[in-house]
């Protein structure tokens, strides 16, 4: 799993963060937490996934980039919409994919 340079996260989970990147990279149950990542598709601009899909024998691996972690499905809509409005102010536009993308390779 790789992680976007400037994560968002949402609010309750800050001092939470070392602990829960930590156990998403271990491959531990988290409970109530949603990530938003890129999805592999071109088509789609983000997608809202339960980390512990991973943890299903059968779930196809991939390597997921992770923008954002929030505390359920409510603070990840949340943080879908802070999302949006930042690239939407930024570029006048809303191609999450390309603007996330382009900080990421800036730094």
């Amino acid at each position: 799993m790789r992680y976007y340079k400037h994560l968002y996260v949402a609010e309750s989970l800050k001092k939470k963060q070392k602990k829960i990147i930590s156990k998403l990279d271990k491959g531990k149950f988290q409970l109530n937490i949603c990530l938003l990542v890129l999805p592999d598709t071109k088509d789609n601009q983000l997608e809202i996934i339960d980390p512990n899909l991973f943890l299903q024998k059968n779930y196809p691996r991939r390597d997921f980039f992770v923008v954002g972690i929030a505390k359920g499905f409510e603070e990840a809509l949340e943080i879908l919409e802070e999302i949006v409005q930042n690239v939407y102010n930024e570029t006048r536009g809303a191609d999450i994919r390309s603007y996330i993308l382009n900080k990421e390779q800036e730094g």
